[in-house]
């Protein structure tokens, strides 16, 4: 059985995460390894978790969205689980497309600077 777990090391090196962010998803109760006097080893179960986490962690969404999300698994199975996360993706894509449509904006107004001011000096 304990060749199905990860050290604390290799868990960093799989994911390529700091210890201290390791450390920091045990302190907040995302991942629970096993303990065997100081060393913690991680399950498949933990490692599954962390790709969850660490895709939330991408498409945006809050380490406690992420954390409410898992538990919701663990209370209520995983038809209640698919259901919140429709929800949850919903509210992120809503959130992406503003951020979208603020960094669109951004760039217009940049690239319409940039060339006033190229155009005042003489370049291009």
């Amino acid at each position: 059985m304990a060749d199905d777990r990860l050290s604390f090391k290799e868990m960093c090196a799989q994911f390529d995460v700091t210890p201290r962010t390791l450390r920091y998803y045990e302190y907040i109760e995302l991942l629970q390894p096993e303990r065997e006097g100081r060393s913690r080893f991680y399950s498949p179960r933990d490692r599954a978790r962390m790709k969850l986490i660490l895709r939330g962690r991408k498409f945006g969404f809050q380490l406690e969205d992420i954390r409410r999300w898992l538990l919701i698994y663990e209370h209520e199975g995983t038809e209640a689980q698919m259901r919140a996360w429709i929800e949850l993706a919903d509210g992120q894509l809503g959130e992406l497309a503003e951020q979208r449509r603020q960094l669109d904006e951004a760039i217009d107004e940049l690239q319409d600077l940039r060339d006033s001011v190229a155009k005042e000096i003489g370049t291009t």
